[in-house]
Formats: structure tokens, sequence, C-alpha cells
């Protein structure tokens, strides 16, 4: 891993350098000189937070979760069978869209040291709170709850990826040299404690006005997830009711077209552009104002399992013409360039997922109107009729098609249910003929492999 080569003290130093020279106004702070070391960023919780919030700006530019060609929302939606992939075949999109990643890809490389190096950034700001002596014991506890909750959130998406992976919780040197991998299982279980302890830490209010940072209840949101894909039923029904019953918090937004936007009442947790003006990096990947296409387009399977009757069918979606042929392009993000005001920041938790999280998890506990109750909500606002599914199996199912409508193009969500319900084999062998069971892992990027012995053996197919 590339975060092995960087000790402590010049981490810090670095990061307060690039923070410094960044126009960047979401991360932008004055520093003094002698606070130019390790040491210095933790004497002052201004300077302190200024590396926590680089973090997050980390977050949106680089690796899983950039909204940007590279992040897994476009990638993981032209694995599965929400997107199709234009361009050179050689080119990275196109060799995911062929289910032909290999162990020596550049964006697996990226997604792998992007996130150790968040990973890494995350636990010194813990290190070095933890040791500080001026920074308040309130302002420790909202920096240490936030760091092991980015902590948490870039290891799930590690193992939903990869399997195995190595947890990492020290910027030690020598621990972090050749660290083994963990089974997904004791990952999950490290998950889940560096949120519980994050959820005592944080306060149930956003620190301003947007919720660009992350509270109690996003971290409840976030547990709810989890104990989702851990089988932990009534667990993650607990976790999303006490998110949903914030009423005055989060709500349903009743207008598909309003969902997106930055006052949206159904945004958990979302990460903000770096200047004033700029919207999201999916608006610029996604949107195309000319066919066909020059990178990714919605999967024809995709766009036709939708009944013309929903609403996130024309809401969520544009056609692109070029003469008799139609293309589409997901529209949930309307913004593709800078506008007066920024309009749009890029969505990672909002409630209609624990709608859908607690929906699942209720039919699975055997409560089957409870389940009904919450999937409705979400059809009902696409304009669809209750659902039909009566039985524990028909609305497990109708759950799973229902993700698929809502969150298109959003983070991954298409491959990890998949996996989830252990029906990515049937699904996605109908639409891909080159698809392979062992596709259901992407590969250990193979330069980790050399460096690290550990790190062995490769996912199997690679």
């Amino acid at each position: 891993m590339k975060i092995m080569l960087t000790t402590p003290r010049i981490f810090l130093a670095s990061l307060l350098v690039l923070i410094m020279l960044s126009c960047d106004s979401f991360t932008e702070v004055n520093l003094p000189k002698s606070q130019m070391t390790g040491e210095g960023v933790f004497n002052d919780f201004a300077t302190a937070d200024a590396a926590l919030t680089d973090i997050y700006a980390k977050l949106r530019d680089t690796g899983l979760l950039t909204g940007s060609n590279t992040g897994i929302s476009i990638q993981l939606g032209n694995y599965t069978d929400e997107l199709i992939a234009f361009g050179s075949p050689t080119s990275t999109t196109v060799s995911f869209f062929n289910n032909a990643v290999l162990p020596s890809s550049s964006n697996i490389s990226d997604y792998w040291n992007s996130s150790y190096n968040q990973i890494y950034a995350a636990n010194s700001v813990l290190q070095g709170t933890a040791a500080s002596t001026s920074i308040s014991t309130e302002n420790k506890l909202k920096l240490q709850g936030e760091s092991l909750f980015i902590r948490a959130l870039i290891h799930f998406y590690l193992v939903n990826i990869f399997g195995g992976i190595p947890y990492v919780t020290t910027t030690d040197y020598t621990t972090n040299s050749f660290p083994p991998r963990q089974s997904v299982d004791h990952v999950y279980k490290n998950i889940t404690e560096d949120l519980l302890k994050s959820e005592e830490l944080l306060s149930d209010a956003y620190s301003s006005t947007e919720r660009i940072r992350p509270n109690r209840f996003t971290v409840k949101a976030f547990l709810a997830r989890v104990y989702l894909y851990r089988g932990l039923f009534a667990e993650a029904s607990n976790e999303a009711s006490a998110v949903l019953n914030q009423s005055g918090l989060y709500t349903l937004t009743p207008i598909l077209n309003q969902v997106f936007l930055i006052g949206s009442k159904e945004t958990i947790w979302q990460l903000k552009p770096a200047v004033a003006g700029q919207n999201t990096k999916e608006g610029t990947t996604f949107i195309f104002l000319i066919a066909p296409p020059t990178l990714t387009c919605i999967n024809p399977v995709l766009y036709n399992s939708f009944v013309s009757s929903d609403l996130r069918r024309t809401d969520w979606i544009k056609e692109v013409k070029n003469g008799n042929d139609s293309y589409y392009h997901p529209y949930k993000y309307k913004e593709q360039t800078f506008t007066a005001t920024s309009k749009e920041y890029s969505i990672v938790f909002r409630a209609a997922e624990q709608y859908l999280i607690r929906a699942e998890a209720r039919a699975q506990q055997g409560d089957l109107i409870g389940a009904k109750e919450d999937l409705n909500k979400i059809r009902q606002r696409a304009g669809l009729p209750n659902t039909a599914a009566l039985s524990k199996e028909e609305i497990l199912l109708a759950v799973q098609e229902e993700r698929k409508w809502e969150f298109f193009a959003e983070h991954g969500h298409r491959f990890f249910d998949l996996k989830r319900a252990n029906s990515i084999d049937n699904v996605l062998s109908a639409v891909k003929p080159g698809w392979e069971s062992t596709d259901s892992l992407l590969p250990i990027p193979e330069s980790e492999l050399s460096a690290n012995p550990n790190l062995r053996p490769q996912n199997a197919g690679y």
C-alpha cells in the first residue's frame, strides 16, 4: 500500500501544505508557519478540523465515492446491468462493462491506494486528537467520531468490492507494512465497532446548516445498512426507525426532481463541491448533450424495466436522440457545469434507503404489513400503485426490484444488492455473455500482492 511509505509527521505536514495552497473554499484555512508540523496540526481545533475536512474533499475527488468517471457509481454501474460503456476497447470503463478487469488495472490500484490513504488520514486525526492537550473535549469527540465514521465507511466499500481486506486502525509504519487480509466477518465486526463508538461521540445536530459532516443519525443510517448486509434484521430495522422517526430532520422529498437539490430533507449526508457555483461530479460525468455518448449511457435492460408510469423513468432519466436512435443518461443530478450558486451536492446517504432497509428487514422478520407500508411509500412517491406482493418471498423480491429503480447509478448499490440476494449470477449471466461467478469480487491490485505477501491468495478467477 502506498500509505505505508508515509510517516505520520511527513503525511500531516504535506496535508497542511495542500490545505494552505488550496483554492478550495471547503477546506481553506490559514496556518502560521509554526504549525507546519505533524504536532502543530493538533495544537488547534481549526487546523485539526481542516485536516479532517481535507479527507472529505479527497472522498469527493478521488477513489471509490468520487462522482467522476473513475468512481464506483459509473464503473460498477457498467459492471452490472445499469450502464453500457462507449469508447476505446482498452479503456477502463469498457473493461468494467465487459467484466474483464485485470489485477494490473490502474483504476483498481487507485481504489485500493486512495482508500487506504484516506483511512490513514482518518487514523492520523484519531491519533493526533487523542494526544492533543489543547483541543477541548467536545471538539475532540467530534473529530474522533467523524474519523471513526470515515474509517468504517471506506472499509465497508472495500470489503464489498474485494472481499477480505486488511482493517487498518493505526498509523504505525511497522504494523502497516505487511497487514494481513481479514475475513469478511471480521472486517464487518470492526466496522460495527467503529460505528458504535462513532455514534457515542457525535451529537444529533449537524455542525452547520448543511449536511456535509455526519451527525449521530448519519451513523445510525450507516449502521442500518451494515446490519442489513450482515443479516441482523432486527438491528437494521431499529436503526432505520431511529433515523426515520426524526421527521423534523428527514422526510421523503415528494417531488422527484427536488430529491437531489441541496436543501432536500431527504438527504442524510452529502459531499460538498470544491468551490461556490460548482455542482456534482456525477452531473459532469453522466450528462451528455449529443448522442451517441463518448463514455456511458443507461443500459436498455434497466430503462426497459421501468413501467411507463414510473416517474423515475421520466424525472431521473433523460433521452438524447441521434436520428431515430435514442440514448439515455442518469438525470438525478441536473447540473452538468457551474451555476451562479451551487444547486446540488453529491448524496451518499438518503432517507429513501432507510425505508427500503426497514422494508427488507421487516419482511425477513415476518412483519409483512410493515414491510409493505415502507415499500409503498417509495412506490407512491414514484407515482406507482401499492405493491401486489403478498408472501415474504414476493415482498423481498419486490424490495430488490424497487432498490434497482431507486438507486441506479448511486455508489454501487446494484452490485452489492445482487450479491446480497445471491442472484448476481442469474441476473448478470443473462445480460453479460462473459459473466463468471468469480466476477462477484474485483481483483486485489497486482502491485499490492507483490509488495505484501500477506494479501495472498489473489481472489479466484484472476
